[in-house]
């Protein structure tokens, strides 16, 4: 074999040498890029998990809670069910306790909660509509004053809100509790945003040309536009009002007037007595009120994924 020959043979052999070791260089980089793919997946399922357990154990300890009854809520597993099954018998105790002011309290609950989310809808939508689609020489004015309204805390307003309506007659009154839960600069930023995506000018200058007037524009063509803000306040609004606690302790005095929150809160600080175990009056009764939520929360979901489709086809 001639040198040259060799020499050939010996540059073929570390060309292939060299390609190996690139090959398996490479391998390794994949396999380690995979290794590490799946300990971070593993990670986000494991961190995914333990905030689920974090959400939904408190859930699942009500559930199991409200089918015990005394004995067994403080002496069985609180995370698994009792031998014996006592929701019925704690439901009934909840709704005949104290003449059955808790369905009371239940029902000013569930028809506060609505006209206030039906009027703050309303108005807010209205509002934000027209500042998204009219120039006006005042709604840059207006727009800063909903904007700096954000930086005012709610509680800074209860004094002079007791005050004012101490004054005017309607403490202890339903009005005390629908006209303030009317009127949220949040949800007027809110429709005004969603307004300026969603609803085109050129659709209501086209409208104009057919002849339709303002009020039929918003009625027949940009309202339904506007059902996923609407929707989206309407529930935030709901659940706020139906969560209240402190606006209706300050300005309720009459029981048969209490919200379910303020009146479990009156039976928390009660403790027991001689007839019931009001612990478990109390989580039944948080039970109870959970459903209408659970409820509206499913009934509009239909409104966000119409929404959603809407805004994938413009």
């Amino acid at each position: 074999m001639s040198a040259a020959t060799q020499q050939s043979t010996g540059i073929k052999k570390s060309l292939f040498d060299r390609g190996d070791k690139r090959r398996a260089s490479q391998e390794v980089g994949e396999s380690t890029a995979n290794q590490a793919k799946g300990a971070s997946k593993w990670g986000v399922l494991a961190v995914l998990i333990i905030l689920t357990v974090y959400a939904v154990g408190p859930l699942w300890w009500l559930i199991v809670s409200v089918t015990k009854n005394k004995q067994q809520l403080y002496t069985t597993n609180g995370l698994w069910f009792a031998e014996s099954f006592n929701l019925f018998k704690n439901l009934h105790d909840l709704f005949t306790y104290q003449d059955g002011i808790y369905g009371q309290w239940l029902w000013n609950t569930i028809w506060i909660s609505l006209v206030c989310s039906a009027g703050v809808t309303i108005i807010t939508v209205t509002a934000g509509y027209g500042l998204a689609k009219y120039k006006f020489h005042t709604r840059g004015l207006i727009m800063g004053m909903i904007i700096i309204s954000f930086l005012i805390p709610g509680t800074l307003l209860t004094v002079p809100s007791f005050i004012l309506f101490n004054k005017v007659g309607l403490y202890d009154t339903w009005w005390v509790m629908l006209l303030p839960g009317m009127f949220t600069p949040m949800n007027v930023y809110l429709a005004k945003v969603y307004a300026e995506g969603s609803v085109p000018t050129e659709l209501m200058e086209a409208a104009r040309v057919d002849g339709a007037g303002e009020y039929r524009i918003f009625l027949q063509i940009s309202s339904r536009l506007l059902v996923t803000p609407a929707a989206t306040i309407f529930l935030l609004s709901f659940v706020g009002n139906w969560n209240s606690f402190m606006w209706p302790m300050i300005f309720l005095k009459d029981y048969h007037k209490w919200t379910v929150m303020l009146g479990l809160q009156s039976w928390i600080a009660r403790g027991t007595d001689s007839q019931y175990d009001l612990t478990i009056l109390v989580l039944t009764g948080a039970f109870i009120s959970m459903i209408p939520v659970v409820l509206l929360m499913i009934a509009l979901q239909r409104y966000w994924k119409s929404g959603v489709t809407v805004g994938s086809l413009k």
